[in-house]
């Protein structure tokens, strides 16, 4: 726990300065961890959210886990069913680190597949998040706790091979914050057409999951 820790505090101090690709993908992995113990502390399944939650703790990376959970939140609200049960959805059994590993990789992949030139959008990362919240839940109800780990290194591996461009050319992950803060309704609009692209797109996901030779 003092490793994860540090490792929260150090995301939390790139935030003034361009970060590099490395800092990108150790604030992924924080967010990560901040979302999946929210998920699991609302599913009241035991879980108790570590000393120092970024949400809880202030900062501009903690503001950035704010705005996610509030986001992820939204994202939920819209589609209830949609994030829940998500290893059941995919068939998967979450014993297997490689099988949680692979079939998380796999859905965050076709999640961001550029197929309609729709490309990269906060509305997929925020999808991709609540996703990785909704399979922690089924692994540390299932008896694996351990997975949680996984599930965020996964994304970690995920960013650092997808994401660190686009969140480069944003400015970081502080831009995530624009979709809270800005107050033109059209900016708030264009938020919920990548939420609507994002469900498409996981549910997409899904499918081509089932649909491949395991």
């Amino acid at each position: 726990m003092e490793m994860l820790r540090r490792s929260s505090v150090f995301a939390a101090e790139v935030f003034d300065r361009s970060p590099t690709d490395k800092e990108l993908v150790s604030q992924a992995k924080a967010l990560c961890r901040d979302y999946i113990h929210s998920r699991l502390n609302r599913a009241g399944i035991g879980w108790s959210k570590p000393e120092h939650g970024l949400a809880a703790s202030g900062g501009t990376l903690g503001e950035v886990s704010s705005v996610l959970l509030w986001l992820g939140d939204e994202l939920e609200y819209l589609r209830p069913n949609v994030y829940r049960n998500v290893a059941r959805q995919l068939n998967i059994t979450v014993a297997s680190e490689s099988v949680v590993s692979d079939a998380f990789l796999a859905v965050a992949a076709d999640i961001f597949s550029t197929e309609r030139h729709v490309g990269v959008t906060w509305g997929k990362v925020v999808s991709l998040y609540a996703v990785a919240g909704g399979l922690a839940v089924d692994c540390v109800r299932h008896g694996h706790p351990a997975m949680v780990q996984t599930i965020v290194d996964c994304m970690g591996e995920f960013v650092r091979k997808s994401l660190t461009s686009w969140l480069r050319r944003r400015g970081g992950w502080v831009d995530v914050t624009k979709c809270v803060v800005n107050t033109d309704p059209s900016f708030h609009s264009h938020w919920l057409v990548c939420a609507v692209f994002a469900f498409g797109h996981y549910l997409k996901a899904i499918v081509l999951y089932l649909l491949r030779d395991k």
